[in-house]
């Protein structure tokens, strides 16, 4: 149960998982066990998607090897000060073409990157619940990054995302501290509509 100081607050009844889960910029530096990282990408794989295409892919590097170093190196903005601490960098791709029955050959995806948020989204909270902290980002070069793992022709480089151990704020610099703590939500009135858009 989330601590009644705790400052998110659901409008309706939900598990306090979703509250409780959000998205730090403070890491320990801590390895995570490559076992642990597949868990994470196991929860992912059991994501629900059209026509059980399962669009996504994951490419992955952990902390203290040559390949984190060179993800580190696609991060822009302050993106690298804070992810020098994760435990691992992933960059998450969706394939535009799927398999259906009745088809001898794949068609397009409308859903690809659909289908590969809800991945996502099993990822962060499978890993909450081991008790790591996963944060998403956009801001890398997402050319470098296409050539640095290969992405296939047909694929779509959706995002990248940090995994590790949640560590002390004081470590960010003074921008970034500000903004460490879970954040609010709109109104689901501005979200969520019976019939149509209002207006």
């Amino acid at each position: 149960m989330a601590d009644a100081t705790f400052p998110r607050k659901p409008d309706h009844p939900i598990d306090d998982l979703f509250l409780t889960r959000w998205s730090p910029r403070a890491f320990t530096g801590e390895q995570i066990p490559v076992e642990t990282l597949m868990s994470l990408f196991e929860a992912a794989r059991w994501s629900p998607s059209s026509y059980n295409s399962q669009p996504w892919r994951f490419v992955w590097a952990r902390r203290g090897t040559p390949i984190f170093e060179t993800f580190l190196g696609l991060l822009t903005g302050s993106n690298p000060e804070w992810c020098r601490d994760a435990a691992a960098l992933v960059l998450v791709a969706s394939s535009k073409t799927m398999s259906v029955p009745g088809k001898d050959e794949p068609v397009p995806s409308r859903t690809h990157s659909y289908d590969t948020g809800a991945a996502w989204m099993a990822i962060a909270l499978q890993a909450h619940l081991l008790g790591w902290a996963t944060h998403g980002m956009i801001g890398f070069d997402y050319d470098r990054a296409a050539a640095v793992i290969g992405l296939p022709a047909g694929f779509h480089l959706d995002a990248a995302l940090a995994i590790g151990k949640q560590g002390d704020p004081a470590k960010l610099s003074d921008g970034l501290r500000s903004r460490e703590s879970p954040n609010a939500r709109k109104p689901m009135a501005e979200s969520v509509f019976e019939g149509r858009f209002p207006g």
